[in-house]
This record gives structure tokens, sequence and C-alpha cells, in this order.
């Protein structure tokens, strides 16, 4: 009878972080302080879509309505994924508002009725600043997880391309 040595993912400094039951990889401090950053922008982005979309008013009000639902979708579809990838890396996820109220960098969004066109620039700029956030982490999160990286990849390009559509709502050529 063999026995197969069980050990955890190796990251490229080349240092062991086993779990409990020495299989799984598990997130360093940094990287799930880096993805905790990721989901408090993503919270903030989906709340942030929905007061956008109870309280947008003005020309062209169902079309961005409607947008406005994508955004809402999409931040809490990747919040999600990534508050399940921090579990699934034995790192605790905190979506708390007190915490997202706390620590998130996104431009606060106005109380009250909003013009469509101010809220196209209010959600481009919510847009643009939760990318950059996920920017800003993706090369500490790739050099430690690729893996995770590559949901970053799919955050990022599913942001951007909302914030084209969205944007271009107020572009004249």
């Amino acid at each position: 009878m063999t026995t197969t040595e069980r050990t955890a993912s190796t990251i490229t400094t080349g240092a062991r972080r086993p779990n409990a039951d020495g299989l799984r990889f598990t997130a360093s401090a940094e990287l799930a302080a880096d993805l905790q950053k990721v989901l408090v922008e993503l919270t903030e982005l989906h709340l942030q879509g929905k007061q956008a979309h109870w309280n947008v008013v003005g020309p062209n009000f169902r079309d961005l309505h409607l947008q406005l639902d994508e955004v809402v979708d999409t931040a809490r579809a990747h919040s999600d994924t990534i508050a399940e990838r921090m579990r699934a890396l034995q790192a605790a996820a905190d979506g708390r508002t007190d915490t997202v109220a706390a620590t998130t960098s996104l431009p606060a969004f106005p109380a009250g009725l909003q013009q469509t066109a101010i809220v196209v620039d209010l959600i481009t700029g919510a847009l643009a600043a939760a990318v950059a956030s996920v920017r800003e982490v993706h090369d500490r999160v790739d050099a430690e997880d690729p893996s995770t990286a590559d949901l970053l990849h799919q955050i990022i390009d599913d942001l951007e391309k909302l914030a084209w559509m969205i944007s271009s709502e107020n572009v004249r050529p």
C-alpha cells in the first residue's frame, strides 16, 4: 500500500500556506484584503445602480432605467463570485453596509431624483472607479493566484463594456 503526500499549492514566492486539511490553497492576508476591496466596490456599485434606477427621470428614461438594471445585475453577480472565491480561499468576506460605506472609493451618489444625463455621468464615473480599483489590485492578485486574476479580468471586461454603453447616451457626434 502506498501513501500519497498531501501538500498545499505553492505561490510564486515558493511559500506554502496549507489550510487545516493541507489540501487547499489559502489566501494570504494581502490577497484577502485585495479581494475584500473588490467586493466592497462591487457591492457599492450595485447599491448605487439601484439608487439611480429608482430615481432617474427625464429623456430616454426607459432605456437608462433598463441599463441600470444591467449594472445592478452585473455588480451583484460579480460580488457574489468574489465573495465565494474568498471563502474558497479560506478568507472571510465582509459585505456589511457599514463596511462598504466606510471603505468604498466610489464617489457618493446624490439623494433624490436625478436627470438622465446626470445619471449617465454619475454611473459612468462609478463604473470607472470600480474598474480602477480592480485594476489596482490585479497584478498583486495575479502574482499570488492566477485563477482569481481570471475572475478580475471578466469583471473589468464587463464593467468597461457597461461604461461604454451607458456613457454613449451623452455622446454627441
